[in-house]
């Protein structure tokens, strides 16, 4: 089973990997980063049998034949969050002055792809909107996909880091705490959706890990990685 998914949904896949490989006998091959990154490759021909992008790419994949239609199914909805590394302070981001301050006092700001990661994408417009993404440019740290970002982040020694992605991949990295949600006047909260693949070289085999991915079976390590259902 191929899977082409944004990062956000990584764990889930591995979630339920070792369920539905004892189940079907059948192997997961999995690839996680940007959508619009994951998107393109299914679009240039790389095997798939379960996509896991965001709602209206989905439906445009639907539109365009590449995903079977009725096939689609919400894993829930992410919000979009700020992170330090473990152990370091957490400031106050609740406000859009906070959160301006804490962006102003950082050292280096990680976060994922600005033209194709979801999160990325938002946080740009984010830093637009505080006026700093042109003055904070020299302390930008950014990855092709939020949990390497937050990976990066874990890593490092040095002091004054901050990161903003999607709620699960800060949740899923070890090293790293959410500090909280973004203001509630840049908030953004993304539905990941399932949709299997019209090229699937098998469907039943991709419509069990849909039921898995979507289902019981994966609510509560969804839950715990925060989404919201």
């Amino acid at each position: 089973m191929h899977v082409l998914s944004g990062g956000a949904a990584a764990a889930v896949v591995q979630g339920v990997q070792a369920e539905f490989e004892q189940a079907t006998g059948s192997r997961i091959q999995g690839t996680f980063s940007a959508v619009g990154m994951m998107r393109d490759k299914l679009l240039g021909g790389a095997p798939c049998d379960v996509v896991i992008l965001t709602k209206p790419l989905i439906e445009q994949l639907i539109a365009s034949g590449h995903v079977v239609p009725g096939s689609a199914r919400s894993l829930g909805l992410v919000k979009t969050g700020v992170a330090v590394r473990s152990g370091t302070p957490h400031p106050p981001v609740s406000t859009h002055a906070e959160l301006h301050a804490a962006m102003s006092a950082a050292q280096g700001i990680y976060f994922p792809d600005p033209d194709k990661a979801t999160a990325g994408i938002h946080f740009m417009s984010v830093l637009k909107a505080l006026g700093v993404d042109e003055s904070l440019r020299s302390k930008f740290r950014v990855f092709p996909n939020g949990a390497t970002a937050m990976g990066e982040m874990a890593k490092s020694t040095a002091d004054g880091l901050i990161g903003c992605t999607q709620v699960t991949e800060i949740n899923y990295t070890e090293g790293v705490d959410l500090v909280a949600v973004l203001p509630p006047e840049f908030e953004l909260s993304t539905d990941y959706t399932l949709g299997i693949c019209t090229a699937s070289q098998n469907p039943e085999h991709a419509q069990r890990l849909a039921d898995l991915l979507s289902g019981s079976a994966s609510e509560a390590v969804r839950r715990q990685g925060g989404f919201e259902f």
